[in-house]
């Protein structure tokens, strides 16, 4: 598996934890008062998914810097 399928599988594994904590955080809300450590407990996958998000989000611009696809006008 190449480093970008790496951080891809990553990322969607992140984000199947971060929407289970965000329904087991509403859910605790329902019965009352949640724990402190339910309330924070979506917060490290959601930065963890920020930078993985942020990798993504750049690597097509970095690869056409790098001589990659030439776009249609480009000699």
């Amino acid at each position: 598996m190449t480093w970008n399928n790496w951080i891809r599988q990553a990322h969607r594994w992140l984000s199947i934890i971060f929407t289970i904590t965000v329904i087991a955080n509403f859910a605790a809300m329902a019965m009352g008062e949640p724990p402190a450590w339910l309330v924070y407990a979506p917060l490290p996958p959601l930065f963890l998914m920020l930078f993985s998000g942020l990798y993504m989000f750049a690597l097509p611009y970095v690869a056409g810097r790098r001589g990659g696809r030439r776009t249609v006008g480009q000699e």
